[in-house]
């Protein structure tokens, strides 16, 4: 079984000009840390002309889906009918994308079927994590 999702999904970024335009991104998902997702930005879509990579909290992207969520660089907003918001806090600027609600749904299941929420403690491996980390410390 695999230990990546990736699933493609249509972004609509929230500018001021009435039309949102749609970019790519990339949710993902690595049961090798299992509490993280991360959603990318290719290079064209962005300001800044490289991939953006976010990183937040699976918990986060669940709890976002039924009501406004975070208090730090990432938070997460159910809205309409079936639209969720993210907005991406940095020191350049905010971002602001819509996506399907439906969509997020279907990564998280994925996500939740080769982790169960509540579970991802089982997939850390503190010995090696501890090891990894004391050969760096030398």
């Amino acid at each position: 079984m695999s230990t990546v999702i990736e699933q493609p999904v249509e972004a609509r970024l929230v500018a001021a000009a009435p039309r949102m335009p749609s970019i790519p991104a990339t949710l993902h998902y690595d049961r090798r840390d299992p509490f993280a997702v991360r959603m990318t930005f290719p290079a064209p879509a962005t300001l800044e002309g490289v991939e953006v990579c976010w990183t937040f909290s699976r918990e986060l992207l669940v709890a976002g889906l039924e009501g406004p969520e975070g208090h730090g660089d990432v938070r997460v907003r159910p809205y309409g009918f079936d639209r969720t918001v993210l907005e991406f806090h940095a020191p350049e600027g905010t971002a602001v994308v819509h996506i399907r609600s439906g969509e997020v749904r279907r990564f998280l299941k994925s996500t939740s079927d080769l982790v169960p929420l509540g579970l991802e403690h089982l997939q850390l491996d503190l010995d090696r994590d501890l090891a990894e980390l004391m050969r760096d410390a030398c």
